[in-house]
């Protein structure tokens, strides 16, 4: 699988709250990346973007 680019930007919902409870996501050609807003410097995880979309596919239903 591609690795996440470093130079990803990382984005979280606009629907978030303020205290950092939040989940990051960055896109990178066929990968997503998965963080932790309160510990961005933490590490991510990364899966395949078809995954991803099926992830959010699913929770759509």
């Amino acid at each position: 699988m591609e690795a996440l680019a470093a130079q990803a930007t990382w984005r979280k919902s606009s629907r978030s709250s303020s205290n950092g409870s939040c989940v990051e996501v960055a896109r990178s050609n066929s990968v997503v990346g998965l963080r932790d807003s309160k510990n961005p410097a933490g590490g991510h995880f990364t899966v395949s973007a078809t995954a991803f979309n099926a992830l959010l596919d699913g929770i759509r239903r």
